[in-house]
C-alpha cells in the first residue's frame, strides 16, 4: 500500500513514523556512518583532557560556619559571606582575567605536531615544555580577531638568550617594540625539554580567553547547605590547569583582602575626617560653657540658687524688723502726740535699740506719775508742778525728735532691704533659664565627647583590619589533575548519533512537509473535488513515443488502467473527443496524449492524436512533423484534412494530425468556425480523438478547445505542479468548463531511497484508484 497523509491520521503514532520516515532508512544509515567517522577523526585529531578540581571553604554565616567572637573583635571587617553569592564572584569576568594577566594565557604558544602520517598536520599547546613564555604590557589592545588569529614562529637560542622572528631578535627579560605592541619574553620556570617541532604562538583578547575559561569552569556546592565548594575545570594540560585553579582561588583570596583593605582605608580616612570635626565642634563648645559661665556669672547655678534663697530670706526678714520697729516708733510718736496721755501706758519698746529713747520715755513716765500725783494733792500754782509740767513739756520734743531720727533710718534701711529684695528674685526667677541653656550646651558637648571617645575607639578597631594578610577562606584541597584524561567517547558519538537524526528528520521535513509542490494524491483530493482517475509512475528510462513502441511493461499497464477508469472500454462508451491539458509546462501532458493514444490504439480502436499546443508542439516535434501541414493550415484553409492526417509506425490504428507551421493569432484562428468542421469530421472516421493542448494556466486555447471535448484530463505531475495551481482548481469548481474534467496525477516516484516494490509511495496504487464515468 503506498502511504498518503490521509492515512497517517488514521493510524497510531508509530506507525505514522514509520509511514514517515521508513522510506529514508538508506539515508539515515549513510549519515549515521558518516557521521560516527567525523567523530571518531575528531576524537582522535582533539587532544585529551584532563579534569583538575579544587575545594574551598566559605564562612556564610547562614549555614554554621563563624569565627570566634574574640577574632571577630579584632577583624570588624570580616564580612559575612553566603555560598551562592561566593560562587557569583568566583565566575565573575574580572577575577578569571586576572588569572588570565598573571598566568600570561592570552599568549599561548603551541607546537606543531604530525597526525595520521601527515606532517605538521595539529598543534599541542607546550605550556610546561616551551622555553619562554610570551608577556604583554597592554594585553587589552589586542585584536578581537573574527577568524583565526595570526601565528607567530619563533626560534629560541639558549646560548645567546634571545629569540628570533620573522628574522628579528629579540632579548629575553627585557620589555621591547614589536609589531605587536610591548612584548616581553620570560623563560619559562618549568622543566623544559628540546623542541623537535616547530614553536608558534598567538594572541588572543583577554576577553576572549575570559570567556574560554568561564566556559570551561564548574563552580558548585557538593550539598546544598554545605560550605564547601568544588571547583572543577577541564584543560589538555594537567598542569596548566592546575596552575589556572591554584591562580584562581589566589586571585580571589586576593579579592577579598583587597577589598576589605579598600574598606578598612576608606573607613579610616572617614574616621580621621570625623574625628577632627568633632575635635573642633568640641573646642568651640568648651569655649562657649566658659564664655557664657564668664558673662553670666553662672559657675555654679546649684550653689547659687541656694544662696539667693538663703539671702532673700534674711533680707525678708530683716524687712520685718524694720517694719515691726517702724510700727513701735508710731506707736510711741502717737503716744507722744496726745495731750491727755498723763498717766496712761507708755508703749513698749521692745526691739529698739535705742537706750536713749528708752530713758526718755521712762523720764517723761516717771515725771507724768509725780505730776498726776501732786495735782491732786497741791494747787495748780504748786511751783513743784510747775516744775514738774516744764520738765514734761521738755521731754516730749526730745523724745519726737530720738523717734523721727530712728524713722528716717529705718526707712532708708528699709528702702534698701527691698532694692535687694527686688534684685533676689529676678536672679531667682533668670537662674532656671540660664541652667537650661548651661544644660542644652553641656548636652551638646557630652554628646560631642561620647562621639569623639566612640571614633578614638574605631579607630583603633580600623587600624588592626589591616594587619591580616591572609584570605579568609580556607583551601581544603588544592587543585589537583585527574590522572587518566576525561572519557568524552560516549558523548561524542552521541552528538554524532543526535546530529546524524536531525540531518535526517529535517531532510525529511523540509523535502516532504514543507514543499510548495503537488507531493501526494491526498493534497490533491483536499485541494478540490475533481476525481484523481489515475497514476502514473515516474520512469527514468521512459521516453516520448515515435517510431518505437514502448516495451516498458508497468508504463502499458499503467494507461491500460487509466483506460478503464476513463470507460474507454466500455460497449455503451460514446465520448469520442479527450482534451489533455496541464497548467504550466513540463507537466507531461504531451507525454500522456501520447501514449493514451498508443494504449487506445493497441486495443483496436482507430485514433487520431490532434496536437493542438500551437505554441509549443511537443507531440508533432516528437513524430518528426514539425514542419508539415497540420491544424493550422487546415483552419487557414491552405490544407485538406486528407492532406495534414499522417499514419505513424507505431500502430496500424494510431494516425496524428501536426500543429502546423506557426502562426501569430492563434486564438483569432480557433474562432473562425473550420474548428468544429475538423471534429466533426474526424469524429465520423476515428473512434477516439484526443486532443494535446497548450497549458491552461498559460492561454485561452485550452478553455476554448474544453467546449468541444467529452472529457477534459488535467495533468498534475508529482513534485513539479504548485500547490496553488491545483487550490485555484478548487477554488473555480463552478466553470463550466471543469465539468467533465478528471486529473491525472503523473511522475510520480518512489519514497526515500527504497528502490523495491515496498508499498511506500506519493499516492494510492493502481488498485485504490477512483473509478470515472460521465
Amino acid at each position: 500500500m503506498y502511504y498518503t497523509k490521509k492515512s497517517i491520521k488514521n493510524k497510531d503514532l508509530y506507525n505514522t513514523l514509520v509511514d514517515l520516515f521508513f522510506p529514508f532508512w538508506p539515508l539515515l544509515a549513510l549519515l549515521l556512518i558518516t557521521c560516527l567517522a567525523l567523530a571518531w577523526g575528531y576524537k582522535k585529531y582533539q587532544a585529551p583532557t584532563y579534569q583538575v578540581s579544587a575545594t574551598l571553604m566559605i564562612k556564610d554565616e547562614n549555614k554554621g560556619v563563624d569565627d570566634s567572637k574574640m577574632l571577630e573583635s579584632m577583624n570588624p571587617f570580616d564580612s559575612k559571606k553566603i555560598v551562592e553569592n561566593e560562587i557569583k564572584v568566583i565566575q565573575s569576568p574580572d577575577l578569571i582575567k586576572r588569572v588570565v594577566d598573571s598566568l600570561g594565557l592570552y599568549a599561548p604558544i603551541y607546537a606543531e605536531k604530525d597526525f595520521l602520517g601527515l606532517k605538521n598536520i595539529k598543534s599541542v599547546p607546550v605550556y610546561t615544555t616551551s622555553p619562554i613564555r610570551v608577556q604583554i604590557k597592554n594585553p587589552e589592545t589586542i585584536a578581537i580577531a573574527e577568524e583565526e588569529p595570526s601565528e607567530y614562529y619563533f626560534k629560541y637560542d639558549a646560548l645567546k638568550k634571545a629569540i628570533t622572528i620573522n628574522g628579528n631578535s629579540y632579548p629575553i627579560g627585557q620589555w621591547v617594540s614589536s609589531p605587536f605592541g610591548e612584548v616581553r619574553f620570560v623563560e619559562n620556570g618549568h622543566k623544559v625539554q628540546p623542541a623537535k617541532n616547530s614553536l608558534f604562538f598567538v594572541l588572543v583578547n583577554p576577553r576572549v580567553m575570559t570567556t574560554r575559561l568561564l566556559k570551561a569552569l564548574e563552580v558548585i556546592p557538593p550539598e546544598k547547605l554545605s560550605t564547601v565548594i568544588n571547583l572543577i575545570y577541564e584543560d589538555a594540560l594537567p598542569k596548566r590547569g592546575e596552575d589556572i585553579l591554584n591562580e584562581l582561588i589566589k586571585a580571589y583570596n586576593q579579592k577579598g583582602i583587597e577589598d576589605r583593605n579598600r574598606l578598612a582605608a576608606n573607613t579610616m580616612q572617614f574616621i580621621e575626617a570625623r574625628i577632627q570635626n568633632v575635635e573642633g565642634e568640641l573646642n568651640e563648645l568648651e569655649a562657649e560653657i566658659e564664655k557664657y559661665r564668664s558673662s553670666k556669672g553662672a559657675v555654679d547655678l546649684s550653689e547659687q540658687s541656694r544662696l539667693y534663697l538663703q539671702d532673700a530670706g534674711e533680707n525678708d526678714q530683716k524687712i520685718a524688723d524694720i517694719n515691726l520697729k517702724l510700727s513701735i516708733l508710731d506707736k510711741v510718736e502717737s503716744y507722744i502726740r496726745s495731750k491727755d496721755s498723763g498717766g496712761s501706758i507708755v508703749p513698749s519698746t521692745l526691739g529698739i535699740d535705742n537706750p536713749v529713747l528708752t530713758q526718755l520715755l521712762q523720764k517723761l513716765h516717771d515725771s507724768e506719775i509725780k505730776y498726776e500725783g501732786l495735782r491732786n494733792t497741791t494747787g495748780a500754782n504748786n511751783p513743784l508742778l510747775t516744775s514738774l509740767r516744764d520738765e514734761i513739756n521738755k521731754i516730749r520734743p526730745s523724745i519726737l525728735e530720738n523717734v523721727q531720727s530712728q524713722k528716717s533710718n529705718l526707712q532708708a534701711s528699709l528702702s534698701n532691704r527691698s532694692s535687694t529684695s527686688g534684685r533676689y528674685n529676678y536672679a531667682l526667677k533668670t537662674i532656671p533659664a540660664q541652667e537650661r541653656i548651661l544644660l542644652e550646651i553641656s548636652r551638646r558637648h557630652a554628646v560631642k565627647g561620647d562621639l569623639f571617645a566612640f571614633l578614638l575607639q574605631k579607630r583603633e578597631e580600623t587600624a588592626l583590619a589591616f594587619v591580616p594578610e591572609t584570605g579568609d577562606n580556607n583551601v581544603v584541597v588544592s587543585a589537583q589533575a585527574s590522572l587518566e584524561p576525561v572519557s568524552r567517547s560516549l558523548k561524542i558519538y552521541g552528538i554524532a548519533f543526535f546530529f546524524s537524526l536531525v540531518l535526517w528528520t529535517a531532510y525529511v521535513v523540509i523535502k516532504e512537509q514543507l514543499n510548495n509542490k503537488i507531493l501526494f494524491r491526498s493534497e490533491i483530493e483536499e485541494s478540490t473535488d475533481l476525481p484523481v482517475i489515475g497514476e502514473l509512475s515516474y520512469l527514468a528510462n521512459a521516453k516520448k513515443l515515435s517510431n518505437k513502441k514502448p516495451k516498458d511493461q508497468v508504463l502499458i499497464e499503467q494507461f491500460r488502467q487509466l483506460d478503464a477508469q476513463l470507460g474507454l472500454y466500455g460497449r455503451t462508451f460514446k465520448k469520442k473527443k479527450i482534451l489533455v491539458t496541464s497548467s504550466i509546462a513540463g507537466e507531461g501532458k504531451s507525454f500522456v496524449s501520447q501514449n493514451l493514444s498508443y494504449s487506445l490504439a493497441r486495443s483496436g480502436k482507430k485514433v487520431i492524436l490532434v496536437d493542438m499546443d500551437l505554441r509549443k508542439p511537443n507531440s508533432s516535434e516528437n513524430y518528426g512533423l514539425l514542419k508539415s501541414n497540420g491544424v493550422v493550415q487546415f483552419l487557414r484553409e491552405e490544407a485538406q484534412l486528407k492532406d495534414i492526417i499522417t499514419e505513424t509506425k507505431l500502430d496500424e490504428n494510431l494516425f496524428v494530425i501536426p500543429a502546423g507551421t506557426l502562426g501569430d493569432d492563434h486564438t483569432q484562428l480557433l474562432l473562425n468556425g473550420r474548428l468544429e468542421l475538423l471534429f466533426g469530421e474526424l469524429s465520423e472516421r476515428f473512434d477516439y480523438i484526443i486532443m494535446d493542448s497548450a497549458p491552461i494556466g498559460l492561454v485561452p486555447e485550452g478553455k476554448l478547445l474544453a467546449q468541444f471535448s467529452d472529457i477534459t484530463l488535467f495533468v498534475v505531475r508529482h513534485a513539479i505542479t504548485p500547490k496553488k495551481v491545483v487550490q485555484h482548481l478548487g477554488q473555480n469548481q463552478d466553470d463550466k468548463s471543469l465539468e467533465r474534467t478528471a486529473i491525472v496525477f503523473n511522475g510520480l516516484k518512489k519514497r526515500g531511497f527504497v528502490k523495491a516494490n515496498s508499498g511506500y509511495g506519493y499516492g494510492y496504487g493502481y488498485n485504490q484508484m477512483y473509478g470515472y464515468g460521465v
